[in-house]
């Protein structure tokens, strides 16, 4: 039972349900923004998306066993403790679950068009699996694309049934905070996705698969790291200086807890080289991500409209 708990990639699932909530009470409520959910609606959103996303991480381990034999072989979870046709099996569970509840969810709101959201969200998980994961760069911007996808849902679900002719100022509003947030989880993810490369890269080659680090080499790839951390580093204190410092307390959250961390990890991708240096910057940026979902309450409550 607990291997099939573990294969759902609880910590990651719960980083969902955080951020959900959080843009849930701590945006739309607090600013009393008018959307569609009631509460146990919403439950069942968040409900659905832990489906889905949890069937995508079966389907990605049943399609890693080459990889992971190399790169983690005593905690593989597919092919050790559970076999590939009950993974399959509990895959296909989840997702027409996760997809029949999302069903239900549409048609209860009368938006019986937006089930198409969770059919492609689960097909595109399983094309990242089997095929596009593969790919150069492709399969690290889609996966990331659909963590992002994780937070702009609340916007299709909660603000846009609710919107006759034009939106309000509050609804545009909250809905270009999560905007923010789904960019921010979007990049950070991306990083974190060719630093898992970097750190996998030897499994990768024995799956035949077509990584940047293997396209470029480790070094070259570590300096493209270290690149887009600086320049999302720039960009956190140039949003700082030009956009949140007369909220001090905000101002205060993204330097010493966003930026300061950025710089941290920049400095320790610059010199990376071991599996176990990439394994940190990986554990770096899911700590960057959790610091940067925290700081959505007190974005709300610094931005919240008179």
């Amino acid at each position: 039972m607990i291997s099939y708990i573990k294969i759902l990639r609880p910590v990651n699932l719960l980083l969902i349900v955080l951020v959900q909530c959080l843009i849930k009470f701590a945006l739309f409520d607090h600013w009393e923004v008018e959307t569609q959910l009631t509460t146990i609606q919403f439950a069942l959103l968040v409900v659905i998306t832990l489906l889905i996303a949890g069937a995508g991480n079966v389907v990605n381990d049943i399609f890693d066993e080459a990889v992971d034999r190399v790169n983690k072989p005593d905690k593989m979870i597919v092919w050790r403790l559970i076999s590939e046709k009950m993974a399959y099996n509990y895959y296909i569970v989840l997702n027409v679950i996760g997809v029949g509840l999302g069903f239900y969810l549409a048609n209860s709101i009368d938006r019986p068009g937006l089930t198409a959201v969770f059919i492609v969200i689960s097909a595109l998980l399983y094309i990242y699996a089997t095929h596009v994961k593969s790919m150069l760069l492709i399969g690290n911007i889609l996966v990331s694309l659909l963590v992002a996808m994780s937070l702009l849902v609340l916007i299709l679900f909660e603000i846009y049934p609710m919107i006759e002719t034009t939106a309000t100022p509050r609804q545009m509003g909250a809905s270009k905070i999560v905007l923010f947030y789904a960019g921010f989880a979007f990049y950070i993810n991306l990083i974190r996705e060719i630093v898992k490369d970097l750190e996998d890269i030897d499994g990768d080659k024995n799956g035949g698969r077509n990584s940047l680090p293997i396209a470029m080499g480790r070094t070259r790839a570590t300096h493209i790291v270290f690149v887009l951390a600086v320049l999302a580093l720039v960009g956190i204190l140039w949003l700082t200086y030009t956009k949140l410092y007369i909220h001090t307390w905000l101002s205060f959250y993204f330097v010493f807890l966003i930026a300061a961390p950025l710089l941290f990890f920049s400095i320790k991708a610059w010199n990376a080289e071991s599996k176990k240096d990439f394994s940190l910057l990986s554990n770096l940026l899911k700590i960057i991500m959790l610091l940067g979902v925290c700081s959505l309450p007190l974005m709300a409550q610094s931005l919240m409209p008179l």
